[in-house]
């Protein structure tokens, strides 16, 4: 695990108690695994929200219900093997999260709750563009700011490393859902995770978990190609200046 030259304290040290409010199932374990893993490990408290069921996630013919279950069902193992004990649904349909006139509300009463020293969400441009993860995104940038910005807020974000090794393969595999996409230079970034060893193969294995949704990348790429793919978690902080942008 590495970070940037100029932070010198551990990572776990720096980060304290961390709420991670994301969108869908997989999402968490995508963009942040290994540091949950290596802060559960250290024994600090995490806890992970997720804004809806993924229902409607999925193109084969299976009913959202039964989707919803299935995707309950592999959350739970995939937070279990990075020792995540504690996980919130908040409930919102799948691809309304827009929608929603209570988001912002119902992450402001996470904050609240679990009173987090760092809060792990999506940028504003969602990562890859999904409208979902854009609003869970602004809700936790406006809950973060009526909160008074206590607790540091970080977003997930891509380097230009990912881009030169994996920026076609995303492209080809349809991983973006607009042209704006998150790039941060490394040496602006507040987290950067790089998973070798038995850190890799947990967060490999947080995403098999999920295998209604990576069953597919997972053969189209392969699994060495995979594991290289997500070996790294990258986050950068936002600030109030830009939390009064977003909201």
């Amino acid at each position: 695990m590495t970070v940037p030259a100029q932070r010198t304290r551990p990572v776990a040290e720096d980060l304290g108690t961390v709420l991670g409010v994301w969108a869908h199932p997989d999402d968490e374990a995508f963009l942040s695994a290994g540091l949950m893993a290596a802060l559960s490990d250290a024994g600090h408290r995490v806890v992970v929200a997720t804004a809806t069921y993924g229902e409607l996630g999925s193109p084969d013919p299976v009913s959202p219900e039964e989707l919803a279950a299935t995707r309950r069902e592999e959350m739970r193992v995939s937070l279990e093997g990075v020792g995540v004990r504690e996980h919130r649904w908040l409930g919102y349909r799948d691809g309304f999260c827009a929608d929603a006139t209570d988001g912002e509300a119902a992450v402001a009463g996470l904050i609240e709750e679990v009173e987090p020293d760092t809060i792990l969400t999506f940028g504003p441009d969602g990562v890859t563009g999904h409208s979902d993860h854009q609003a869970v995104s602004a809700w936790t940038t406006a809950a973060w700011q009526a909160s008074g910005a206590r607790a540091r807020l970080l977003y997930a974000t891509l380097t230009p490393r990912y881009y030169a090794e994996w920026g076609e393969v995303s492209e080809r595999l349809g991983i973006w859902m607009s042209d704006d996409r998150p790039v941060t230079a490394d040496d602006e970034l507040a987290v950067h995770v790089v998973l070798t060893g038995t850190q890799l193969d947990r967060k490999i294995a947080a995403l098999r978990a999920h295998v209604s949704q990576t069953t597919g990348l997972l053969t189209e790429v392969g699994p060495e190609a995979f594991r290289r793919w997500w070996s790294i978690e990258a986050f950068v902080a936002a600030s109030p200046a830009l939390a009064d942008c977003v909201r």
